[in-house]
């Protein structure tokens, strides 16, 4: 009974390990909220954006990267979304669009002032045109 017991503590002790090393390998998520929420015209008069973006970083190196290029990124989607049509802006598909054009765009504007390692999506978490 005893080797029993003794074998079982040494297996629960190297499940538990094992365990330890695959939480510890995996790589810091870090959702990054682009603060303020941009507010952009829209192509006709009294016609905004107001859309929240939350940028999605893998490793700790990365987002402190994307952090220091945050005044860049900002400028790029404030280019991005001014001046749309808002019938450009209705539809889950046409939302869905833009955040991939939003990515694309970060994207590039990452490779071009260093890479674009540990960048992985664009999420909206408030989106309204009025």
């Amino acid at each position: 009974m005893r080797i029993l017991i003794l074998c079982l503590s040494i297996l629960l002790g190297f499940n538990n390990a094992y365990a330890g090393e695959d939480e510890a390998a995996e790589p810091v998520i870090e959702y990054l909220e682009m603060s303020p929420k941009f507010t952009v015209n829209l192509d006709k008069p009294n016609k905004y954006l107001v859309i929240n973006v939350q940028l999605m970083v893998e490793g700790d190196k990365f987002i402190e990267k994307v952090k220091k290029h945050m005044p860049a990124l900002r400028h790029e989607l404030i280019m991005l979304y001014s001046g749309r049509p808002a019938s450009e802006l209705q539809t889950m598909e046409q939302r869905e669009a833009l955040r991939q054009e939003s990515k694309e765009v970060i994207t590039r504007a990452l490779e071009k002032l260093s890479n674009s390692d540990g960048f992985r999506d664009v999420f909206f978490t408030e989106f309204l045109v009025n």
